[in-house]
């Protein structure tokens, strides 16, 4: 038999195996189907791989064999972990800081769920420590979804020992496709669908009322609706002319070919000024109650701040209104200069720690608009518990509601604003 025939040999009963595991998994879990349709696998031989970018599952023949002839179910474990992160929309929830923790978070709130379905068929020898391991966890960070455990690990300053232990015990696939998401074929959105679909038919079809609940977490917290923070702020950016040659409008060819041909003078001059949108005036308002803590609050500037100083974002001068409030305004610092986020950040200090009513901050902003101040106001972003009285009128401007977590006894904010649950990076 040839090398080619070998090859190919492998790569047929690896493909088999697969199969078969899938088919195993969906003897336990059918309302999987269709998530299992929207996956195509491809082999790629030699590489190792068994990884998802969401539309494809990837995979190393030799690396599916090995785990299809083991004496556990390991090749079905794989396939339902991967599937799992699709499901709860793991892969499209990049905005971690540090990437080693979300994987680790990811792939132990799936685990989590897969060792508390309790399906036989899908156990392995390690399940037993590993609910032990997360009884644990869930009594330190108080729930077991991957935005939680990710917050918890990034405060706890998690050690490279225990990473390592974690990543041991929780791996079964490769996330290095989760990087690429911006053209895919299958979106973020069309993953939601799914998983409410396939909540709606656990709910109403399964007799196991403890297999649902151990998926049900999972997947309200993958169809919630999820906003992209940076969309959002682009949301709040206005046009105006900016210094600089526009590559849309300047004809290269004409411009080179005229210094060609009459020396220093060219056909056509390039444009000086070019249309792009800018951060220029928006409102940051703090909620300085006493719920809301001083190192979220960093966490949460921060974060907005690195979005902001990207150059496509930037304007050359800004005029941003960081506001603490509680009640009342406590105070208003106006950075106008790209290089003072950083000073403003380490001397920064909250003020207030009162209750909570957003109106004052809605009146002082249209004050500030009225004076000059805020010529071109795109928007506010308002970081709170959500614990407040909300204004009655929606002002000329995009408002967004940022909160670190959810919370379904939240009052609902006006259906004017938009709103967004903002897992903070550390």
């Amino acid at each position: 038999m040839t090398d080619k025939e070998d090859i190919k040999k492998i790569e047929t009963l690896a493909r088999k195996a697969l199969d078969l595991s899938r088919d195993e998994v969906l003897m336990n879990l059918r309302f999987f189907a269709p998530a299992f349709g929207r996956l195509e696998f491809a082999s790629r031989p030699g590489t190792g791989l068994f990884a998802t970018d969401g539309v494809h599952l990837f995979y190393d023949p030799l690396v599916v064999l090995e785990a299809y002839k083991s004496d556990e179910p390991r090749l079905s474990r794989m396939l339902l972990h991967t599937l799992l992160h699709l499901m709860f929309a793991h892969t499209f929830d990049m905005d971690a800081q540090d990437t080693e923790l979300w994987d680790i978070a990811c792939d132990g709130a799936v685990e989590a769920v897969i060792v508390n379905l309790n399906i036989k068929a899908l156990a392995l020898p390690e399940d037993d420590e590993l609910k032990q391991r997360f009884r644990g966890l869930k009594q330190e960070a108080g729930m077991l979804s991957a935005g939680r455990l990710y917050r918890y690990f990034v405060n706890v300053d998690l050690p490279v020992r225990s990473r390592a232990a974690y990543i041991k015990s929780f791996t079964r696939d490769d996330h290095r496709y989760w990087h690429k998401q911006e053209k895919l074929e299958i979106t973020q959105e069309q993953w939601e669908q799914l998983s409410r679909r396939i909540r709606t038919e656990i709910k109403a079809f399964s007799a196991d009322k403890a297999l649902a609940e151990a998926l049900e977490e999972g997947l309200n917290s993958a169809t919630k609706r999820k906003y992209d923070y940076a969309k959002i702020l682009r949301r709040f950016m206005v046009s105006g002319e900016h210094r600089g040659i526009s590559p849309d409008e300047f004809d290269y060819v004409y411009y080179s070919y005229g210094l060609k041909l009459y020396g220093n003078m060219p056909l056509i001059e390039p444009l000086e000024y070019r249309e792009e949108k800018r951060v220029q005036d928006m409102v940051i308002a703090i909620d300085t109650s006493a719920s809301v803590s001083g190192n979220t609050v960093k966490s949460f500037i921060r974060r907005t701040f690195e979005m902001l100083k990207t150059e496509e974002h930037f304007s050359e001068r800004v005029n941003i209104h960081i506001l603490q409030c509680d009640t009342e305004i406590q105070s208003d610092t106006v950075i106008e200069d790209i290089n003072r986020l950083d000073a403003y950040l380490e001397n920064f200090s909250l003020r207030g720690f009162g209750g909570t009513d957003f109106r004052p901050v809605f009146k002082y902003v249209e004050q500030l608009v009225d004076s000059g101040q805020l010529k071109d106001m795109k928007g506010l972003i308002y970081f709170t518990d959500g614990y407040g009285v909300y204004p009655a009128k929606k002002p000329p401007y995009e408002v967004l509601f940022a909160f670190l977590n959810d919370d379904e006894y939240r009052p609902p904010v006006p259906l004017w604003a938009m709103k967004a649950v903002l897992p903070m990076s550390s």
